[in-house]
């Protein structure tokens, strides 16, 4: 099932695009975002609560909730339900809390 309407973001059905899901490679379109594209592929889990590790899916998706929260490109807390697809994303479950690798200077 593809979602067609959003109540916030707006977007319409590019061209077909790649990206990798848990080193699973999926297609979606241009114009959708990242949790649209995993709904529309079957994918109903997104991530497990932080304590008691119950399954979290698509839920309010207008980015209000931290029921999609991923790693995506290597950068963790990125809330999928809002960030729009783009060719040759990786795109991760994330486990428990993020944790932001950078280097102090």
């Amino acid at each position: 099932m593809r979602i067609e309407e959003h109540p916030i973001l707006e977007f319409s059905r590019g061209k077909k695009i790649n990206f990798t899901f848990n080193g699973n490679q999926l297609e979606g379109y241009e114009g959708e975002t990242i949790a649209a594209a995993l709904h529309a592929a079957g994918i109903k889990v997104l991530g497990k609560s932080l304590f008691k590790h119950r399954p979290r899916g698509f839920y309010c998706a207008i980015g209000n909730c931290s029921s999609c929260i991923m790693i995506v490109n290597g950068e963790p807390n990125v809330r999928t339900c809002i960030t729009e697809l783009k060719e040759g994303m990786s795109v991760e479950i994330q486990e428990g809390k993020g944790v932001i690798d950078y280097e102090i200077r």
